[in-house]
C-alpha cells in the first residue's frame, strides 16, 4: 500500500497515522510511543487547567523530539439555572443512594464546588508551549482563537460527525477535518452534546468527502490493514486509531479494565450519557443500564463532574459495573504490547 503523504507532510510525520486522544486512557508515554513510531501522538488535555496543561505537555516532550499533536474540548457551558440547580441536587442524592445500595461509599461534590473553565486559557499555555498541532472535538474554535492560533504557525485539526459540522470547520479555516463515526469508542465529537448524528462513518465520510476541500482523517473503527485500506479508498488522507491501543503497555486501563475488555461481545458495546452528559461509545454495566433508564442525566459537563469522584472509588475497588470503558464496535484481540509495537505491526499489515 503507498501511504498519501499530504498530511504526514503538513504534520511532519512518516505514517498519516494518528493515536487518538483517549482521555483517561491515552498518557504521555502512549503520545510519545505513537510519535517515536513515526505516526502521530496525541496528547489529550480535555478540559485540563492552564498549569496542568503545561505540565503534561512539558512531560511529554521530555519522552519524544518527533511532532505530537494536543487535543482540547470546546464545548459551550451551559448556564447554571435554578432549574439545573435542582436537578444537581436530585442526580446526586440519586447516585450516591445507588452507589451506597452497591456497597460504594462516596461523596459526590455539591454544584458550588465544581469548577469548569474554557478552553482559551488552554490556547494561550499551548502557544506558549510551541505546540504546533491542535487537534480539538465538541465544537468549533472561535473566531479570535483561531486567528491567534494561526498567526503562531499551529495546524488546526477540527473533528466532525455530520456534513454539516464539517462544513462550519472548513468555512472558519480549519486545516484538517477528522471525520469520526458513530462505531467509534469514547465520547461523540458531535458539536450538540444531546443530539448525535446516527450515520455510519464509511456513509459519513463519503458524504463529507464530497462537500468540502480540506484533507481529511477518517476515525472510527479502524483496527487492521483490512479496515485501514478501506477507508483510504474512501479518500482518507489520514487514519486515527483508538481502540486498538486500549490495552497496551501505556494505557492507563487498569488490569481488571483490560481483562473486561478482552471478554466483550457486540452486545456490551452501546452508547450512552450515563457519565459525562455527553453520547459515548463503551461497555454496558449496571451504572450505565440504571442512569441511561432514569432523568438523573445533567449537561456536560456538569454529569462528568459530577460522577468523576464515583469513577475513581470504583477502579480502586475493582468495581466493574460503576466504571466506563470507552470502546468502538470493532471488537478485537486488544493487544497488550507498547503503542509503537501495535502501530509498527498496523503499518507493517498495510504494507
Amino acid at each position: 500500500m503507498i501511504w498519501p503523504d499530504l498530511i504526514s507532510k503538513k504534520l511532519n510525520v512518516k505514517y498519516p497515522v494518528i493515536q487518538a486522544p483517549m482521555f483517561g486512557v491515552s498518557t504521555s508515554k502512549m503520545t510519545a510511543s505513537a510519535s517515536n513510531a513515526g505516526c502521530l501522538g496525541s496528547l489529550a488535555l480535555a478540559d485540563l487547567s492552564a498549569d496542568q496543561s503545561i505540565e503534561l505537555i512539558r512531560q511529554t516532550k521530555k519522552l519524544t523530539q518527533t511532532p505530537f499533536a494536543v487535543n482540547i474540548f470546546v464545548h459551550d457551558i451551559p448556564e447554571i439555572t435554578d432549574s439545573l440547580r435542582a436537578k444537581f441536587v436530585e442526580a446526586k442524592k440519586f447516585i450516591e443512594k445507588l452507589a451506597k445500595e452497591n456497597n460504594l461509599d462516596v461523596s459526590l461534590p455539591d454544584l458550588k464546588d465544581i469548577k469548569v473553565g474554557s478552553y482559551h486559557e488552554q490556547v494561550n499555555a499551548l502557544i506558549e508551549e510551541n505546540c504546533k498541532i491542535l487537534s480539538f472535538t465538541f465544537g468549533n474554535l472561535d473566531e479570535k482563537s483561531i486567528q491567534k492560533l494561526k498567526e503562531n504557525g499551529v495546524v488546526l485539526i477540527g473533528t466532525c460527525t455530520s456534513v454539516e459540522e464539517a462544513l462550519e470547520l472548513e468555512k472558519s479555516g480549519i486545516d484538517m477535518i477528522c471525520v469520526q463515526g458513530i462505531e467509534a469508542g469514547g465520547h461523540r465529537g458531535t458539536f450538540d452534546a444531546e443530539n448525535i448524528p446516527q450515520i455510519g462513518g464509511m456513509s459519513l465520510f463519503s458524504q463529507v468527502y464530497d462537500h468540502v476541500n480540506v484533507p481529511l482523517i477518517y476515525a472510527g473503527g479502524i483496527y487492521n490493514a483490512k479496515t485501514l485500506r478501506a477507508s483510504k479508498q474512501l479518500g482518507a488522507q489520514g487514519f486515527q486509531v483508538g481502540s486498538i491501543l486500549l490495552a497496551s503497555q501505556e494505557s492507563a486501563l487498569h488490569p481488571f479494565e483490560k481483562d473486561r475488555l478482552k471478554k466483550v461481545s457486540e452486545k456490551d458495546i452501546i452508547l450512552t450519557r450515563s457519565f459525562s452528559g455527553r453520547y459515548a461509545r463503551g461497555i454496558r454495566n449496571k451504572y450505565i443500564q440504571t442512569i441511561d433508564s432514569s432523568n438523573y442525566i445533567l449537561p456536560y459537563p456538569y454529569q462528568n463532574k459530577l460522577t468523576n469522584e464515583l469513577r475513581r472509588v470504583s477502579k480502586t475497588q475493582q468495581n466493574i459495573d460503576f466504571i466506563s470503558i470507552w470502546a468502538g464496535q470493532s471488537i478485537h484481540e486488544y493487544s497488550e504490547l507498547s503503542t509503537a509495537d501495535i502501530l509498527e505491526n498496523l503499518i507493517k499489515e498495510c504494507k
